[in-house]
């Protein structure tokens, strides 16, 4: 899943990413921008695309899996 991160103190926010990566960016903006200033402000999941992309490359790996089953079951 992606997640975006804001910034409780300005109008900064990190790109789509994984939740560790977000996290990182959040905290290395903080020590820049609001240095001995926690952390803060809220995190935004992708809910247009929850998957990150993926959801794809799982359809098509379902229907290469049925392909191999269905040529392994023809005679």
């Amino acid at each position: 899943m992606a997640f975006r991160y804001w910034c409780g103190e300005c109008g900064f926010k990190t790109p789509w990413l994984t939740q560790s990566q977000g996290e990182r960016h959040q905290i290395e903006h903080y020590a820049k921008h609001h240095p001995g200033i926690p952390a803060g402000g809220h995190v935004e999941a992708n809910r247009k695309n929850p998957n990150g992309g993926h959801g794809c490359a799982e359809a098509l790996g379902l229907v290469v899996l049925l392909l191999i089953v269905a040529a392994s079951c023809h005679r």
